[in-house]
């Protein structure tokens, strides 16, 4: 069964950047290549939303919030998932989390039946 652990997050001002990552562990890379992988955020007070997801072909989606500021992407050999984070606000402070499930790839199912990490905590302040 695959673990996800989320590394990177921390405090940040505005406009700065962070970039985040999730180790996956307990699954090959050859499996792990064929999964959906995404991010998650849950500002606080708020409900969870999702934020990009990018499946083993490459192909990206992202949330209309973070459009043209973050960027997915992924390390096959690594086995790792990344999450870029430029331009940051305060309404971004969030706790982040990634999530991985076998295709398809959506947004959708990975918040309904995907594994995820423990989440790490983004902080942004002006």
């Amino acid at each position: 069964q695959v673990q996800l652990v989320e590394s990177g997050g921390g405090s940040v001002q505005a406009g700065g950047s962070l970039k985040l990552s999730c180790k996956a562990s307990g699954v090959t890379r050859y499996d792990l290549n064929r999964y959906c992988l995404g991010w998650f955020r849950q500002p606080p007070g708020k409900e969870r939303e999702a934020v990009a997801n990018i499946d083993g072909d490459g192909d990206t989606s992202y949330s209309d919030a973070v459009k043209g500021r973050f960027t997915i992407s992924r390390d096959h050999r690594e086995k790792v998932l990344y999450l870029q984070m430029n331009s940051l606000t305060p309404e971004d402070t969030a706790m982040y989390y990634c999530a991985a499930d076998k295709p398809p790839c959506s947004a959708a199912t990975l918040a309904a039946v995907g594994t995820w990490g423990q989440g790490i905590q983004v902080t942004v302040s002006l």
